[in-house]
């Protein structure tokens, strides 16, 4: 089965900060933002680059690093599950604990029963 965009996140979705990036002597090691954070506010996930001088690259990393995180990957599938069934996590939560949907036991004489309410 072919799969389907539902939505997705770029790097306007995000905040990205720059700082300068300690290391080696040289020319403008003090004055090069080539660091890079990024984080995506909606899930609170993080990615950091400094590998390179580039901070085009960097970014690029970061970005991958912040989509790779476990709060990036549960928000995605969070997100995904309220468009497909219109109901947040809460509103599925408050469905299925409902009392129909609730089966209660108690133990008599060494046997699970079920109570009667």
């Amino acid at each position: 089965m072919p799969r389907k965009l539902v939505f997705s996140v770029g790097i306007n979705d995000c905040r990205v900060d720059t700082f300068t990036v300690g290391g080696h002597g040289g020319a403008g090691k003090d004055t090069s933002n080539s660091g890079v954070r990024i984080t995506h506010p909606p899930s609170g996930a993080v990615g950091k680059a400094t590998d390179t001088r580039q901070q085009s690259k960097n970014k690029k990393l970061a970005f991958v690093r912040m989509a790779e995180t476990k709060a990036f990957k549960a928000w995605v599938k969070l997100t995904a599950a309220k468009l497909a069934t219109g109901k947040s996590l809460e509103d599925r939560v408050e469905e299925a604990m409902e009392p129909k949907n609730i089966k209660v036991e108690v133990k008599k004489e060494g046997i699970w029963v079920a109570e009667n309410t």
